[in-house]
């Protein structure tokens, strides 16, 4: 494609002949609606927008649940001209004061020029003096005739998009992304996926996240796939509902994250041997870094006998700041994985390949395949920015046409972001054969001894211990004397049960050779970003001001 502004492309793709539809998964039911339909009504909406004189240089924040309106609303701010602000929802009903409170700064942030809210959720929110003016989104996307809509200017380095990073409420970074860089990662996406008139895309990932909105939202809106879309709540109400989805609309693309797969996966053994079909399903993406290779293993043992492919898993690395997607494995040939040796990754940062699991002293790794088209990739030491050697771990370095230019009034932010040129991941990770493998966040990194601890090899280990929530454990360092850290493991428990902190402890030792301080909290308290991950400096923070809800 040679148009490179969304709306140019949504007008080309939802008006073509043989554009395909959109089926919005609901509470049991399905309404199907043709994409030149929704194209109509993103129209007359876009006509209402700029009839307030909301066009280009608007940023125009959205907070609704995923459904019909919410999807023609973020149409029309494209087609208006305008940047997409999506807010997040509230991840559960204890942090109600932090939404609201995470809802006012992002606003803030990004200078917004309007609120588009659904009536529930704008209800939820008391208007304050600061607010935007408020557009019910009911209202917004009634049916009927609007204003006359005028085709915005093709300006490709103008805003469409302002995605705040996820983890931080009172200081949030909204990452700039024009419609230039958007265009050239659906195209990288695109060829790197082999997407053809034959896909069909599901969804169930929050639209505020970028996956979620760029990748299965922006992909079959720009090019006029078909998409299944439902509600995140839709999935974690019922985890086998996913694999339904692509079993019923003959699915043949979907993501999601390592809890989704591992949720997935305790779904279908429940079920005999066909009674699904997902046979037709070829790409299975796993963005979550760092991947996690057993519970991709464990997914495909459960989803083969209802007749997956297992060459279906599709283990990528991708961020916010460089729109989407940063590296692709090839097509069609499953996870690959590079088993490294645990004492040389941990005190000399090298991944020194070893024999599997030889008294568990390795390490699996998912490897993550080559950078995307448009981009290159480096590893390079954090404190000299000098080029790392093959296996040699250090942070990974992205540049080329689809990274960010910046922060959004964050000049001190993106300076620190950017190194000669190539932004800045604050990943760890090696290049092993031309492939991209991930360790872990630098920020994260648990220094006990003068080894570098990675916490996602404690936590994988404490989730599976009996009594422990999976997907709901924290491990981080502490400062026990001057210049020496120790380790504290927090766990959701439903129960503080002496056997199961022993057994935390235990399987701690095993895991990493060190004893941790074992807290075990209440289920759903330990904190998340609105996208699910967990916040680790942020559990910390409260452990250090005694600030945790013990279990």
């Amino acid at each position: 494609m040679a148009a490179l502004t969304l709306a140019e492309r949504i007008e080309a793709a939802q008006t073509r002949p043989g554009a395909g539809s959109v089926r919005f998964v609901s509470s049991g039911t399905v309404e199907q609606v043709a994409w030149p339909r929704v194209f109509e009504e993103a129209v007359a909406v876009a006509g209402r927008l700029q009839a307030q004189g909301i066009g280009p240089g608007a940023n125009v924040a959205l907070l609704g649940t995923t459904g019909r309106d919410l999807v023609t609303a973020i149409e029309a701010t494209w087609l208006a001209g305008a940047t997409v602000v999506m807010l997040p929802l509230p991840m559960r009903l204890a942090s109600f004061e932090a939404f609201v409170e995470q809802t006012r700064a992002r606003m803030r942030q990004a200078d917004a020029v309007a609120l588009i809210a659904d009536a529930d959720l704008a209800a939820l929110v008391e208007p304050a003096a600061t607010d935007p003016p408020r557009l019910l989104l009911q209202d917004l996307v009634r049916p009927g005739p609007g204003a006359a809509w005028s085709r915005p200017p093709a300006r490709p380095d103008d805003l469409a998009i302002l995605q705040f990073t996820s983890g931080s409420t009172a200081d949030p970074k909204g990452v700039m992304l024009p419609n230039r860089q958007i265009c050239h990662n659906l195209d990288a996406i695109a060829a790197g996926a082999a997407l053809d008139d034959d896909d069909v895309v599901v969804s169930w990932l929050p639209l505020y996240h970028d996956m979620g909105l760029i990748g299965l939202l922006g992909e079959p809106l720009t090019r006029g796939l078909d998409l299944v879309i439902a509600s995140p709540q839709e999935f974690t109400a019922s985890p086998v509902r996913w694999m339904e989805w692509m079993s019923g609309f003959g699915g043949t693309l979907t993501s999601g994250p390592n809890f989704s797969y591992a949720l997935a996966a305790r779904a279908l053994r429940r079920l005999p041997p066909g009674s699904l079909d997902l046979s037709r399903w070829r790409l299975a993406i796993n963005g979550a870094e760092p991947i996690d290779p057993d519970a991709v293993e464990a997914f495909l043992a459960a989803a083969v006998p209802q007749g997956l492919d297992p060459r279906a898993a599709f283990c990528v690395f991708g961020m916010a700041e460089a729109t989407l997607a940063v590296s692709f494995p090839p097509l069609q040939t499953g996870m690959a994985v590079d088993v490294v040796d645990r004492t040389a990754l941990e005190h000399e940062r090298l991944a020194a390949p070893a024999t599997y699991d030889v008294g568990g002293k390795s390490r699996r790794l998912a490897k993550l395949g080559r950078a995307v088209e448009g981009l290159e990739l480096r590893i390079a030491d954090p404190a000299s920015g000098e080029e790392m050697a093959e296996r040699e771990v250090g942070e990974v370095e992205v540049r080329g046409n689809s990274v960010t230019p910046g922060y959004y009034r964050r000049p001190d932010a993106s300076e620190a972001a950017f190194h000669d040129g190539w932004l800045r991941t604050g990943d760890l990770g090696y290049i092993a054969s031309g492939d991209l493998v991930v360790c872990g966040r630098m920020k994260d990194m648990i220094i006990v001894g003068g080894r570098n601890v990675y916490p996602e090899d404690v936590e994988r280990a404490v989730a599976e211990v009996d009594g422990v929530r999976a997907g709901n454990v924290i491990a981080f360092g502490v400062e026990r004397q001057p210049g020496r850290e120790g380790i504290v493991v927090v766990a959701e428990a439903r129960t503080a049960d002496r056997a199961v902190r022993s057994a935390v402890a235990a399987r701690v030792r095993d895991a990493v050779g060190l004893p941790p301080e074992v807290v075990l909290v209440l289920p759903g308290t330990l904190p998340k970003t609105s996208s699910g991950k967990l916040q680790r400096s942020l559990c910390r923070w409260r452990y250090l001001e005694r600030a945790l809800d013990l279990a």
